[in-house]
């Protein structure tokens, strides 16, 4: 597996790495939990390095299960979780110095380390001064109980706030070929600042694998995707699109779509690193090939090309999910 460095950083880790989450939450019930812990280690047996979990997954199971699966790699993965929701109360956002600290101790324990390789803010509080958020991690930091702070869904305005006053090691935002928001002020930002870029839902939410097709009925009350507007049956039929200009490109490269689309995110800067996260070995084996397809700076003008002429339809994510983005 080839390895990348995350913008400056001395962070190395797998260009793909594994996102957890949908083995405990998100996409349907929760997976059988022996199949998720053989599922991340054949992960970490095939290189991947980096995984990505957080409290509020489950809650709090995700962490469990990536804690006891990387126990016997724990010497070379890279761990990654978030802080930031305030999951005694409900819902709503809580990044206080002193929640983010009191989070970070319960994380460390059933993540079963001493050190949290990457800490991010899940979403940004507009409640507490970024400045404090970053003081407090720059706090476990010193006291060795985090290696790397992490932003997630920042706006750049944010970035730079943070950064200056704990470098941030990586910002993890939705980017994929459908979802390009990042594109105009984040990744300048993250490239200006050293900073490396993650992109969670790579794959579209599973829509740019092709396997999502109009007719499929997601779970109201475990599945995510019920309540975002890019899968009800007219957007997903409208956004067959995507999936076709994927389909073109893979038969002529011997791939699938779901290889291109990291491919494409793969070519577009050194430094980002997706995390596509499956439930099925085939699957995992499938996105990992996508690091071995080669995407010429032909191939990406003919998507680019192709792309600009492809409106796609629906917001990225629910009205309340969008409330907690920083713009």
């Amino acid at each position: 597996m080839q390895k990348r460095k995350l913008g400056s950083s001395n962070l190395e880790v797998s260009a793909l790495g594994f996102g957890c989450m949908g083995l405990s939450f998100g996409y349907g019930p929760a997976t059988d939990r022996q199949e998720g812990i053989a599922l991340i280690r054949a992960a970490a047996e095939r290189g991947v390095t980096f995984f990505d979990t957080a409290e509020v997954y489950g809650p709090f199971t995700n962490e469990e299960l990536v804690g006891e699966a990387l126990a016997p790699f724990r010497d070379r993965v890279v761990i990654a979780s978030k802080f930031g929701f305030d999951l005694e109360t409900g819902l709503g956002l809580n990044s206080r110095p002193e929640h983010i600290k009191k989070v970070a101790e319960a994380s460390l324990k059933r993540l079963k380390t001493d050190a949290i390789d990457l800490f991010y803010q899940h979403r940004v509080d507009p409640d507490v001064p970024i400045e404090d958020v970053a003081g407090a991690v720059k706090d476990l930091i010193r006291e060795g109980k985090v290696k790397n702070f992490g932003l997630s869904e920042a706006s750049a305005r944010t970035i730079r706030r943070a950064h200056a006053v704990q470098p941030v090691t990586a910002v993890q935002n939705e980017y994929s070929l459908w979802t390009r928001d990042p594109e105009a002020e984040v990744l300048p930002a993250c490239e200006e600042l050293g900073i490396g870029f993650v992109p969670w839902s790579p794959l579209g939410q599973g829509f740019l694998t092709g396997k999502v097709d109009a007719g499929m009925e997601f779970d109201r009350t475990s599945d995510l995707r019920a309540t975002f507007p890019r899968f009800t049956p007219e957007a997903m039929k409208a956004n067959r699109a995507v999936v076709d200009l994927l389909n073109k490109i893979a038969g002529r490269k011997n791939a699938t779509p779901a290889q291109i689309a990291l491919a494409w995110l793969l070519a577009q800067k050194p430094w980002i690193v997706p995390i596509p996260g499956t439930r099925k070995p085939e699957r995992l084996e499938e996105n990992l090939g996508a690091a071995d397809v080669d995407l010429t700076a032909d191939d990406l003008r003919e998507i680019e090309s192709a792309f600009s002429r492809i409106a796609v339809h629906g917001a990225r994510l629910s009205e309340a999910h969008m409330a907690l983005i920083d713009r």
